[in-house]
This record gives C-alpha cells, sequence and structure tokens, in this order.
C-alpha cells in the first residue's frame, strides 16, 4: 500500500521549493510539459485505453467513457491549455494594499502560495493535467486523487509532468498522484492535515459530502449545484432560445448547465412554445409546471418528452438533456425561487435595466449573468486561463478557481528599529 503521509512530507518539501521558484522556471516547466505531452502521447493514450476497456467491460455509460475518452487531438487541447497558463501573470509575490502608518511603519499585502493542495476528482483525466498546471504556476504542490476508472491515464500523465518538473529543475515531487484505487488512501488523505493545507473535490454530491464527513482539513466545495435561466417580461424575444439553447445543449453533463427556466408570466405564452420547440429538436425531456402545460398545449405542442414536472424536478442538478420550467408572477416570485433552489449560476433574460440590477444585486450564487448562458461560469471563458474547479462557498474564494484563488496572502510589515509602546 501507498504511504501516504510520506507523500506528504515529500510535498511539504517540494511546495517550499517552488514557492520560491522564478516565473520563468515555472513557464519552462509548464512548456516543457506541454511538449512532453506530445512526445509521450503513445504512453498516455495506451494507459487511457486500458482504462476505456476496463470501463466498457463494467457497463460504463457513454457519457463517462467520453469523459474518460483522451486521443491525439484532446491531448494536443490539453498541451496548448498548459502553453495558455504559462502565459497568465503570476500572482505570486504580487503586492497590494501597500500604506505608510503614522509611526513610519511599511505596511503590504503579499501573495503566497496556499501550499500543498489536495484534489479528489472523478473520471476525467484531463483535469490531472489542468491542477498540475495551475498548481505549478501558482507555487502549490498537489497530491492528485482521480477516480479508479481511469487510474492508469492518472499515472501515466502523472510521470509527464514529474519529468517535466525534473526537466526545469524543479522538484518532481511537487505533483503526486494517488494510484491505487483503495478507498482507504483516499480518507487517509482527507486527514493528512499535519501536510496538506486544503482539500478540492472535483466530482458529484456524494464525493463532496464524504469529503467534509472525513476530511480534517479545510474542504473548498462546488462544481455542483442548480443552474436557472429566469426569462423577465421585458426580454427580447430573439436572445431567449439561443441563450437557453446553449445553457442547456451544448455540454448537458457539466456543473454550469442550465437545469431550470424560469418565465414572467405576460412573457411565457410567446417565449415557453418557442423555447419548446427548439429544446425538442435537441432530444431535451420538459419536465413542466401545471401553467407551462397549458401554454404548451395551447400551443399545439404536444411529446412524450413534455411531462408534468414533479416537486423534485426544481431543486435537482440533471445534468442531462432534461430542463424543468416554472410559470412565475414576476420578478420577486423568481428571486424567491432561485433563493430556494440557486447558488451555482443563474442569469436574467431582460432589456429592463433596474430588473438586471436587482437581479444581479438579489441572487445569491457563484456567478450571476445577465442576457448571457451560465456555460460562462469556467475560467477559461472568463479570462483566468483555467480554473482547478468552481466555488460555490463562500471561504475563502468563490466562483472558478485559477491562479489567483489558488494564493493567499500574509502581510509584510517593516521599520526602522520600531517597537510597540
Amino acid at each position: 500500500m501507498l504511504d501516504v503521509n510520506l507523500m506528504g512530507q515529500r510535498a511539504r518539501r517540494a511546495a517550499r521549493t517552488l514557492a520560491l521558484a522564478s516565473t520563468a522556471k515555472k513557464n519552462a516547466a509548464l512548456e516543457a510539459l506541454a511538449t512532453a505531452l506530445t512526445e509521450h502521447a503513445t504512453d498516455v493514450l495506451a494507459a487511457n485505453a486500458q482504462d476505456l476497456e476496463q470501463a466498457r467491460a463494467a457497463g460504463t455509460s457513454a457519457a463517462l467513457l467520453d469523459r474518460m475518452l483522451l486521443t491525439k487531438a484532446r491531448l494536443a487541447a490539453i498541451a496548448a491549455d498548459v502553453r495558455a497558463v504559462a502565459q497568465l501573470p503570476n500572482p505570486v509575490g504580487e503586492q497590494f494594499d501597500a500604506s505608510v502608518l503614522p509611526n513610519g511603519l511599511r505596511v503590504h499585502r503579499r501573495r503566497v502560495p496556499l501550499g500543498v493542495v489536495g484534489v479528489i476528482y472523478e473520471a476525467r483525466p484531463n483535469v490531472t493535467i489542468d491542477i498540475a498546471a495551475l498548481c505549478l504556476k501558482s507555487g502549490n504542490a498537489a497530491i492528485l486523487r482521480g477516480g479508479k476508472e481511469i487510474i492508469r491515464s492518472c499515472a501515466a500523465l502523472t510521470a509527464v509532468i514529474r519529468d517535466a518538473l525534473s526537466a526545469a529543475g524543479l522538484p518532481a515531487d511537487a505533483i503526486q498522484v494517488v494510484d491505487d484505487p483503495d478507498r482507504a488512501l483516499v480518507e487517509q488523505l482527507l486527514r493528512l492535515d499535519s501536510y496538506v493545507d486544503v482539500i478540492i473535490p472535483r466530482g458529484g454530491a456524494a464525493l463532496h459530502q464524504f469529503c467534509r464527513e472525513k476530511a480534517t482539513i479545510p474542504v473548498i466545495t462546488g462544481g455542483i449545484g442548480v443552474c436557472h435561466v429566469y426569462v423577465d417580461s421585458a426580454a427580447d424575444l430573439g436572445k431567449v432560445v439561443p441563450i437557453v439553447r446553449n445553457a442547456k445543449v451544448q455540454r448537458p453533463s457539466v456543473c454550469n448547465a442550465l437545469d431550470t427556466v424560469l418565465l414572467h408570466h405576460t412573457i411565457a405564452a410567446q417565449a415557453l412554445p418557442a423555447i419548446a420547440r427548439d429544446l425538442l429538436a435537441h432530444n431535451v425531456e420538459l419536465r413542466v409546471d401545471e401553467q407551462s402545460l397549458a401554454i404548451l398545449q395551447a400551443a399545439g405542442i404536444s411529446s412524450e418528452h413534455v411531462v408534468p414536472a414533479q416537486p423534485s424536478d426544481f431543486g435537482t442538478e440533471f445534468m442531462a438533456l432534461i430542463l424543468s420550467t416554472r410559470v412565475v408572477d414576476d420578478l420577486d416570485a423568481a428571486l424567491e425561487h432561485i433563493a430556494r433552489y440557486g447558488d451555482h449560476s443563474d442569469a436574467i433574460i431582460t432589456e429592463d435595466r433596474t430588473a438586471a440590477d436587482t437581479f444581479v444585486a438579489a441572487v445569491d450564487s457563484a456567478a450571476v449573468f445577465v442576457n448571457a448562458s451560465t456555460r460562462f461560469n469556467d475560467g477559461g471563458q472568463l479570462g483566468l486561463g483555467a480554473e482547478i474547479a468552481v466555488s460555490t462557498q463562500k471561504l475563502h474564494v468563490r466562483g472558478p478557481m485559477a491562479l489567483r484563488e489558488l494564493t493567499t496572502y500574509k502581510w509584510v510589515v517593516e521599520g526602522d528599529g520600531h517597537i510597540r509602546s
């Protein structure tokens, strides 16, 4: 069995070295990693093929198999993402809130790495590289544990990462992987508070709950939650269908995909049939409240994929081609619904600036959108280069976690023989 405690010790030593590494050195390691992904594609794809073969034999769904799949094209895209991270500003060492106190002390805050990050994720091998690139650039060491379905893929990718680190003169132990599927090792990692500073789970609600219950280390949760679009009475109908389609259909299995559409009662008869016709053409199942059903029937829309909503259909993160709809009396009713069920990504479609401002101020979610798809709650889409997770909690970060979110700060106080009276 792996010695997780020893991994923690090595990660802590590596983190001290990495925290002092220059931007040039870290960027050189990232460039080396991007090149190595192409050079070692054969080995990585062979390991991934073994994972896929075992998953197919176990009856794994087509959607999950697609998440697991690596190809030369996907590896090339991952390498491009690594190079994009290398081009981003290095947050470590950034100084802010500088001042000179009345007694002459010079004070500022300085960004520093978190230290050692433990990341537990499921069946997406590309996450291995995303985490490594972001942690490397932000000066953090990482201990990774991918899902048992991708254990070989993670091991192969981590070997490439460690070789790239060594080639750049940085400690290979800055990135380590728990490549044993034994669940007991995950529990050990969650209790490794002597060496690991934070745990970030990426996966379903069960994984997040398990980490919260078992960890003796701070846990940053996210990537789960219900996403809403509210179609206001002042919505531009030309924007409604494209936004709803994109938010629901483009990639339905991800955390920022749309789950529920709320419609102001004065616009529902116009907007809902158009939404329904479009989504039904994209094989979306609609679970509709009583008013929505009446509107669709009056519009002559009848389908086996339009069904009455159950109470549980509001507040459910579907992660599939399923959408619930509800007609509401006004903006306040929409806000009340979102307050009950939301906290991830929520949007309003409206041309009324007052309604938009009220929505933005009142909705307490990780990201709010005006006339835009919820799919933009993503590190790359918001100009952060990439992300390690999307946090839906409030401490210490919220929304996409990228480079700056993987740092904390320390106070630096400079004097000239100052003593406190």
